[in-house]
């Protein structure tokens, strides 16, 4: 059932989480490597988690099988770093606009290695989210980038750690899973940092007026997806996925404000095509297992 209040709510966390993310990420990168900024980012997680274990009494189990983990968190940690290169050379509209893509990909995915069924929506959410991506990137045009294709690459990455995830969940928790997700790339994310001729203490290069952006990087990397969770919890993704869209003119909106960047509509139509891609799908799937509840019912 839907709770509009708490969704409403729980997604104001989630764009708020996610575009100071994209803000503390570009700040932070001013003064440090990408790699030592995640390797923060997943600093913040681990300590943020085992607080919460400690005051909840909460289990953090082992990571079960392992081999998902490996998997799972080797494709999260190519996303992330896409993500967040893609963060510090774009506006950030156009970062937002083409992970928007995700799910679209995930669909692809889950059909590949899951063995979901295929349909006409699911086929149409692909064309659209394809379509929706061309119209951004507008390739052979004055305004293509092509570090947009890391971003690009960032969506597909994604989607296969999203994939996997859904392995995980029928033997961990929440809670497990994103522990082990930071226990493992943090080590991955120093020796990436130190191979490439970086420092394995970096710390004290970090500036003191520093403080805002680095507390931000803490703390909203993990509760954007604790928001985004919740959201989920309390509406289904039909409800979710619209508010989620308002993500992309309101980290456009920081874009022009904090670093003058300009406004192109024509980012904001590729995200909305891609977005009518996702909602078709989701909209089949929910008539799909509202036929099958009926059937089962009437068989009972």
């Amino acid at each position: 059932m839907h709770d509009l209040r708490r969704v409403v709510l729980w997604m104001a966390g989630t764009l708020m989480s996610f575009s100071a993310l994209a803000v503390a990420i570009r700040e932070m990168a001013r003064v440090l490597t990408v790699w030592e900024v995640l390797a923060l980012r997943n600093l913040g997680g681990i300590a943020l988690l085992a607080a919460y274990a400690l005051v909840a009494g909460a289990r953090i189990g082992p990571p079960t099988p392992l081999r998902i983990h490996l998997v799972r968190n080797l494709f999260h940690f190519f996303g992330q770093a896409c993500w967040a290169f893609g963060v510090t050379l774009l506006p950030l509209a156009t970062v937002f606009a083409l992970e928007f893509t995700t799910p679209a990909w995930t669909m692809v995915m889950a059909t590949i290695f899951l063995g979901e069924r295929i349909s006409r929506a699911r086929i149409g959410a692909l064309v659209l989210g394809f379509l929706g991506v061309l119209v951004i990137l507008r390739p052979g045009a004055a305004a293509f980038n092509p570090a947009a294709l890391i971003v690009l690459a960032a969506a597909l990455f994604f989607s296969v750690q999203i994939t996997t995830t859904k392995f995980l969940t029928g033997r961990n928790s929440t809670l497990t899973i994103l522990f082990w997700m930071n226990i493992l790339q943090l080590p991955a994310y120093l020796a990436t940092n130190v191979a490439l001729g970086g420092e394995l203490w970096f710390f004290p290069r970090i500036p003191a007026d520093a403080w805002l952006p680095l507390l931000a990087l803490l703390v909203t990397g993990l509760s954007a997806h604790v928001c985004f969770t919740n959201a989920m919890r309390y509406g289904d993704a039909t409800l979710v996925v619209p508010i989620d869209f308002l993500r992309i003119p309101f980290i456009a909106t920081i874009g022009v404000l904090l670093y003058a960047e300009p406004f192109d509509p024509m980012v904001l139509l590729g995200a909305a095509i891609s977005a009518a891609g996702i909602l078709w799908s989701l909209a089949e799937a929910r008539r799909y297992a509202q036929t099958r509840r009926t059937s089962s019912g009437a068989t009972t």
